[in-house]
């Protein structure tokens, strides 16, 4: 070929031969210019005996596809080109020695640096060196017989709620299932075979089991309960692939989820590093092949503009969807599969997009010479025809395999008409729907071959099953299949041959390598996302701000002895508490790994020790900086040796609890259970650390788990490291004060345990020991332990990573409500039937089917039949000169340039253009839902301005199908009938109305099933339902009501819309480049182009005729016979992706006759609609129904979505529950002790520390149901947002309320309060405090626009308040934050508990509690003290002995509660009332602030919670 840009098509396939090349970019290529037998002889000297094995032949015709190397980018193709060219490279490769005569020659044969450069010539002349240096390579196909994959579960069951789960019977049956699980076939009676070179289309409806198909191929077998039948890859067998070989096998799902903060570039580089071989052309370095491989992948895929940006996700700003399906496609070809399936890979993307990615496709199939498995939804012709062959599946059958070419005449010869226009793979999955395809007469079957004619044509899945193995497609394929078998299975020469390929490409040095590569790219992970290291950083120092200004100059007197023990003991628990944030991140980077795993680029336990030493670092410069602001702050032992003491173990324990909560999250499946046992088990550290509670006094039952706590032995590690040198005054010298002015310290004794008579200071090894049980001997034992456990957490984190990175797979199923009796349960109960009743199931599967035929022809009649009775629109909406202007980065940005038509009623009128035109845009203008920019223009109903209730009178039919996915369908219509409708239509006239709607799209058998569980035509249906419903008497809008179903779904849609449409509905549509079967259903068409500029309004004609002769008319290309009318005017004005236009078609448009006509019909319909009454308004008020009306329903919808989901009714219980058990047996039966006294104080404290994760819990379900309304809902005018909040709010009460109630049941008895206390206790924590926490929590969640970000909001304003309640740090010692202690609303709450459940109580000493004195001689030890007692409180055991006195500090709870913790018995009903103040300001804020944050919407709010979003987002984000 003369240059790159004039590169022949790579795809030309020569059928009934097959080539095998080798599979790197560098070292293969086809060569299209000429057969296959001239490629082989030109590569004869490099084949081992995998690829010299000739196919039989097998009668098919010959096809080629046009796709050129340089599609994406000529440019770039033609400077790899030059780069890549051996003439020229030879004479500056650092590395070579210098070229031969030889090599000289052959580089001149592959072109000279006079000659233009050829690619292919280029590559060829690397294959030749490739084989000249002995390097081996392989190919590998794929044949399967017999195939069936046994799933578990049945499609279609009951939802479950709370009272089913708690159901004794229902338990008893779930134990019957997992003894004797319920299983049904997914797919059955499989056979196929792809080789090297060839694409394989599978079709077939959402459900007929695609998408188990790929993955079974692709060797994913996990998710399924058996695979039964016979796959063979070549000579190998799939555990041989799974075990040696399994990044030549992969499964590409149809999400593309890559670490958002790497860059393109970044992406594939390291995928080519993963899988580079060890043999490689002689000159060329490892670096030399992992770049030239990058650049050739990113320069053939058209990726190199965008090389050095992030890929992104939804909440980090990256490449564009086709660009990120681009980057899939090249990280999986980089990492050198030769067997790939891609499932659904081009769901969401218009059909210009899709078909990128196809070609993109072939040119790597071509190029590596694999095997390409691909499921599409909506295929074009233009698509179809680069594949090879096509595998169509019926309800889990296989209902044809063979070439795409003959694909088409075998469905019309069973009996099936095609569609006009209709493209073949349309028309294929057409036929496996009973509602969507056209079945000859016997009046007209001329059609069909002479010897069908007349004969039955197959209906049901087994009849079509039945008619294909009697085919000769079944024998071509068969044919195909002996001869793969023949020439390729069982050889054993072939698989020693494979095996010392791969073997040779294995590196010497390939675990040093890859630890090296994951380090790297971990490295270039938190670089990209700086921010979250910074953002984590930055609450350390903060954190350690707070509590260093709490704790500042803390005193070396004993009162400071606790105080210093709460420093120390936050010191340790917060590097574990923030270490527990990391699991979310680490879940969401699971899929990830799981991927790169399966593609053999390292093993998961890798990525794990490579995050755990890049983070060491970065750890240690967080702690660094944390522990010098609390240790200096709070002048803890100013030596240099306890300071590095300190710090090594609160570095140690960083490191050991974050590897403890890796692992942690290691060890489950989902995030939800792991987040679940986390929240347990830091209560558990927290309790055991043995500062709430010492050792001594923890009970025998549960004291093992100080044992096997880390953070216990870190605790006791820095507080000997810290008081050993501690010798403290003491400051409760007894007796002192008023009458004892001149008593000698040898009669005093410091009540502080751990002091000895007559001395005034008190050692605090001693109070150490006394108190705690610690001693100094265990300092550096500790350390050791703390050590050995961060190496067994390690261990077990790499241990599980590697074993439990798999998620399990999970049954898509349609739920409905408890009770429904739907016709699709019995069906898919009939399914899963034991043995003897499926056998018969199975032998009346045609009757079941034929049911489910007469079923839904029934249904489709009763719809039409209920659309006739619908009132008919009358008035025409229309719109002149719509401008729309919004400013970006401080740039006005005008995104609609003087657009102008009309929807008449009874006309269904398309809005078309390429992506970035505007359509959605000017539906949102013209449905008014635009908030901000500038919108000028007129908008008019038969030409008289629009009335106010304009959006109640018209329905807005969003892309995303937005719904409370645990309502029924039949729920979600009434209640938007029953809202949207004028209060003055009675309740049960709208719920006849919404059962009508119902009827009306087609929803009658799915009525009591759950939203969310729906397939996606239903939920689309549903969508436009719930607009229906709304009785809108004047428009319809829908955006992309087909975008992201399968072909025949995209049809039921349109023909329902047709439908409505013939029956008067006013339809104004988007949709993105359909068929042209699609096409033809709209009577008008707007056509846009980039900046919202008019291309086209009028009729679309019969067949699209009228648009084409328009653009033909104005000199455009001719419109090919058979090509899509769709496609092609969008690529005649350059919208297509590579499109581009010689005019400006804006410019034509506005000087043609149908631009002067649109705005003359316009005049006419303005005239004629003056002649009529304006249309008048529906609704006095914003509303249709009162607010009363509107929280009722509210108040019923919220009730069933909670008590439909009881894994979040039962994690709010069992919380609650295990919670109270935990923390009601750790202080078990506290005792009247000084010290018991002070279990209780913590037993309430940390009870309300409960109040954290609960919080947290409410944020997700709160925010989900607030974005329905923000989404759909407010637009609608469906319910003021104030109902909302209240039902909201009055919903989450109860259960929290009955939550506090368990709460209090396992826990007041259990530590040992009395009973006469237990009512105002309930009252305190049973009732107020969840509704404190509740109307807390939401008043933080309905600030923010995330769950995640709530969550990270509402932990910290609650560490916040938590910490000066004083009880961490007394009130006496608060010092600067005295001011914090009056302000938090957990003070009053900690004073009402603790003063009234302990206050007035008598406290009776331990023995070790007891100081004992020395009276003066002559004096009892009752004379003595008298006065001291009188003064300050405390008792004596032996008041009539003259020496050895034992005196107890207090004789009453309140003489130990008032002087340190400043709490006051008396005070309870006071602070009863303060607390309950602080709820209703709790309640004021949650209404004020969704209100000035969420309705209002300033611009300044908004823009700081956006900032703040993108900000605590990439935190989130960051694994």
């Amino acid at each position: 070929m003369a240059s790159s840009s004039d590169a022949a098509p790579l795809s030309c396939i020569q059928e009934g031969t097959e080539t095998r090349f080798p599979d790197h970019p560098e070292s293969s290529a086809p060569f299209p210019n000429q057969g296959a037998d001239e490629a082989r002889d030109h590569v004869q000297p490099l084949q081992s005996p995998i690829e010299h094995v000739r196919r039989p032949h097998i009668p098919r015709t010959r096809r080629c596809s046009t796709v050129s190397v340089d599609y994406f980018d000529p440019e770039g193709v033609s400077t790899l080109s030059k780069s890549l060219d051996p003439a020229r490279n030879q004479e500056t490769r650092s590395s070579s020695s210098g070229p031969t005569s030889s090599e000289e020659s052959e580089a001149t044969l592959a072109g000279g640096a006079e000659k233009p450069f050829d690619f292919e010539q280029t590559l060829r002349y690397h294959l030749k060196k490739k084989g000249e240096a002995g390097i081996k390579s392989r190919e590998l196909g794929v044949a399967f017989e017999n195939l069936r994959v046994v799933g578990l579960g049945a499609s279609a069951s009951h939802q479950s709620t709370l009272g089913s789960l708690l159901n004794p019977l229902n338990i008893l049956s779930k134990i019957k299932n997992i003894r004797h699980p319920q299983l049904r076939d997914i797919i059955s009676g499989f056979e196929g075979v792809v080789r090297p070179g060839e694409m394989l289309l599978v079709l077939g409806r959402p459900g007929s089991g695609c998408s188990t198909l790929l993955k079974t191929i692709a060797n994913q077998r996990e998710e399924f309960h058996s695979v039964k039948g016979d796959v063979y890859y070549d000579s190998l067998t799939p555990s041989q692939i799974a075990k040696h070989y399994r990044g030549d096998v992969q499964y590409c799902p149809e999400d593309d989820i890559h670490f958002p903060t790497l860059t393109v570039g970044q992406t594939i580089l390291f995928a080519a590093k993963c899988r580079a071989p060890q043999t490689r052309i002689p000159g060329m370095s490892r670096d030399d092949f992992i770049h030239k491989v990058t650049d050739i992948y990113l320069t053939i895929f058209g990726l190199n503009h965008v090389k050095d940006t992030p890929v992104g996700d939804a909440s980090i700003r990256g490449v564009s969807g086709g660009e990120k399906k681009r980057v899939s496609i090249t990280e999986t070809l980089a990492t050198r599969s030769l067997v790939t399936s891609w499932d659904n890979s081009t769901r969401g993307l218009d059909s210009s997009t899709a078909l990128e990615f196809v070609r993109a496709l072939r040119i790597a199939t071509n190029l590596v010479r694999n095997a390409s498995i691909v499921s599409i939804y909506q295929a074009g012709e233009s698509l179809y025809e680069i594949f090879d062959k096509v595998c169509l599946l019926y309800e889990g059958r296989m209902v044809y395999f063979g070439p795409v070419d003959l694909a088409r005449q075998y469905f019309i010869d069973m009996g099936y008409i095609p569609a006009n226009r209709q493209t073949t793979p349309d028309f294929l999955v057409s036929v496996t729907n009973a509602l969507g395809r056209t079945m000859a007469t016997k009046e007209h079957d001329e059609i069909r071959d002479p010897e069908r004619r007349g004969k039955p044509i197959p209906q049901t899945a087994a009849e079509f099953e039945e008619y294909y193995q009697h085919s000769e497609i079944k024998k071509i394929n068969q044919a195909d299949i002996a001869s793969y078998k023949a020439d390729f299975v069982g050889k054993h020469d072939l698989a020693s041959a494979y095996k010392a390929s791969a073997k040779a490409e294995h590196s010497r040095h390939t675990r040093r390598q890859v630890m090296r590569n994951v380090m790297l790219r971990r490295v270039q992970i938190i670089k990209g996302n700086y921010t979250a290291q910074a953002l984590s950083t930055t609450v350390f120092v903060l954190q350690a701000i707070i509590l260093g200004t709490t704790f500042v100059k803390i005193s070396d007197t004993t009162a400071a002895y606790f105080s210093r023990g709460g420093v120390l003991f936050f010191s340790v628990f917060v590097p574990a508490l923030f270490s527990m944030s990391e699991i979310p991140a680490l879940f969401a980077q699971r899929v990830i790994v799981l991927r790169h795993r399966k593609a053999a680029m390292y093993h998961p336990m890798v990525e794990a020790l490579a995050l755990t030493l890049v983070d060491v670092p970065f750890t240690l410069g967080t702690i660094i900086l944390f522990t010098i602001i609390i240790y200096f702050i709070v002048k803890l032992q100013q030596t240099a040796g306890q300071f590095f003491i300190y710090f090594a173990f609160i570095i140690v324990i960083a490191l050991s609890m974050k590897a403890f909560f890796r692992a942690l999250a290691s060890a489950f499946p989902k995030e939800a259970p792991a987040q679940a046992v986390a929240g347990v088990l830091l209560l558990a550290l927290s309790l055991y650390t043995g500062y709430q509670i010492p050792r001594p006094s923890m009970i025998g039952a549960l004291r093992w788990i100080s044992y096997i706590n880390p953070v216990f032995y870190a605790f006791e590690g820095i507080m000997t490291n810290e008081f050993h040198t501690l010798d403290g005054l003491c400051s409760s010298l007894v007796p002192s004060g008023t009458g004892y002015e001149g008593v000698s310290v040898s009669n005093q004794v410091c009540t502080v345990v751990g002091s000895l008579p007559g001395q005034d200071r008190v050692s605090g090894s001693a109070y150490l020991s006394l108190s705690f049980g610690y001693t100094l001997s265990h300092l550096w034992r500790n350390f050791g332990i703390i050590i050995a456990f961060g190496i067994g957490f390690l261990f077990f984190l790499l241990t599980l990573t590697e074993i439990n990175t798999g998620h399990t797979g999970e049954a898509s199923a349609t739920l409905f409500k408890a009770g429904s009796k739907a016709p699709v349960i019995k069906e898919a109960e009939a399914a899963v039937a034991d043995d003897e009743e499926k056998g018969h199931a199975n032998g009346s599967s045609s009757t079941g089917s034929a049911e489910s035929l007469e079923r839904a022809i029934k249904e489709e009649l009763e719809a039409r039949k209920v659309m006739r009775e619908q009132p008919k629109m009358k008035s025409t909406f229309s719109w002149q000169h719509i401008n729309y202007v919004v400013s970006v980065s401080g740039e006005k940005r005008q995104l609609l340039d003087s657009v102008s038509g009309y929807v008449a009623p009874g006309k269904l009128t398309a809005l078309m253009g390429e992506s970035g035109a505007g359509k959605t845009t000017l539906l949102n203008v013209l449905a008014e839902r635009v908030g901000t920019g500038v919108v000028t223009g007129d908008r008019f109903f038969n030409g008289q301005a629009l009335p106010i209730d304009f959006q109640a009178q018209t329905g807005y039919c969003q892309q995303m199908d937005t719904h409370v996915p645990l309502t029924t369908v039949r729920e979600a219509l009434r209640f938007s009938a029953r809202l949207r409708q004028p209060s003055s239509v009675p309740t049960s006239e709208k719920d006849a109305y919404a059962d009508k709607c119902l009827k009306m799209c087609g929803l009658d058998s799915f009525a009591d099933a759950m939203v969310g569980s729906l397939g996606v035509e239903q939920k689309k249906r549903t969508t436009i339902g719930v607009e229906l419903a709304a009785k809108p008497q004047l428009l319809l809008f829908l955006d992309e009501p087909t975008s992201g179903l399968d072909s025949q779904s995209a049809w039921a849609i349109m023909d329902f819309l047709r439908d409505l449409a013939d029956n008067g509905q006013a339809i104004l549509c988007t949709i993105h480049q359909p068929s042209a079967e699609l096409f033809s259903v709209f009577d008008k068409l707007l056509l846009l182009r980039k900046g919202g500029q008019t291309v086209y309004f009028g009729d679309v004609g019969h067949d699209a005729q009228t648009i084409i002769d328009y653009f033909e008319g104005a000199n455009a290309r001719k419109c090919r016979p058979g090509e899509n009318p769709a496609e092609y005017m969008l690529d005649v004005i350059g919208a297509g992706a590579t499109a581009v236009s010689d005019r400006d078609w804006h410019d034509v448009w506005l000087n043609s006759a149908e631009c002067k006509n649109l705005e003359t019909d316009i005049e006419e319909i303005h005239t004629e609609g003056r002649t009529r009454p304006p249309v008048g308004a529906t609704l006095k008020t914003q509303f249709a129904t009162s607010w009363a009306y509107q929280a009722r329903a509210l108040f019923k919808r919220q009730h069933l979505a909670y008590w439909r989901d009881p894994t979040y009714l039962l994690s709010k219980l069992s919380l609650n529950i295990i919670g109270g058990l935990f923390i009601g047996f750790t202080f078990f039966k506290s005792k009247n002790t000084l010290q018991g006294t002070q279990n209780k104080l913590f037993a309430i404290f940390m009870g309300t520390i409960l109040s954290a994760p609960l919080g947290g819990q409410l944020h997700v379900p709160y925010i989900k149901m607030r974005n329905i309304y923000e989404i759909r809902e407010k637009a609608s005018r469906t319910y003021h947002w104030s109902a909302l909040t209240t039902a909201q709010v009055g919903m989450e009460l109860p259960w929290n309320i009955l939550g506090s109630s368990l709460f209090f049941l396992c826990w007041f008895w259990t530590v040992g309060f009395e009973t006469s206390r237990a009512g105002f206790t309930y009252l305190m924590y049973g009732v107020c405090f969840p509704i404190y926490f509740t109307t807390f929590a939401l008043a933080v969640a309905c600030t923010s626009p995330t769950a995640e970000i709530s969550g990270l909001m509402f932990s910290f304003l609650f560490s916040f308040v938590l910490t000066f309640d004083g009880v961490l740090q007394p009130f006496r010692q608060l010092g600067w934050w005295k001011w914090m202690y009056h302000l938090s609303p957990f003070t009053y709450l900690i004073e009402a508990l603790l003063g009234q459940a302990v206050g007035h109580q008598l406290v009776n000493c331990a023995e070790k509690e007891l100081a004992t004195l020395q009276p003066p001689a002559g004096q009892s030890c009752g004379a003595f003290m008298a006065q001291y007692i009188t003064n300050r409180g405390g008792y004596l055991t032996n008041p009539d002995d003259v020496s050895d006195c034992h005196f107890c500090s207090s004789r009453t709870t309140d003489e130990w509660m008032q002087p340190s913790f400043n709490i006051f018995y008396s005070n309870h009903w006071r602070d009863f009332g303060l607390f309950c103040a602080y709820i209703l300001f709790n309640i004021f804020l949650v209404y004020f602030l969704t209100y000035m944050v969420r309705v209002r919407s300033h611009k300044r709010l908004a823009y700081l919670a956006k900032k703040v979003a993108a900000l605590l987002g990439k935190f989130r984000k960051s694994p």
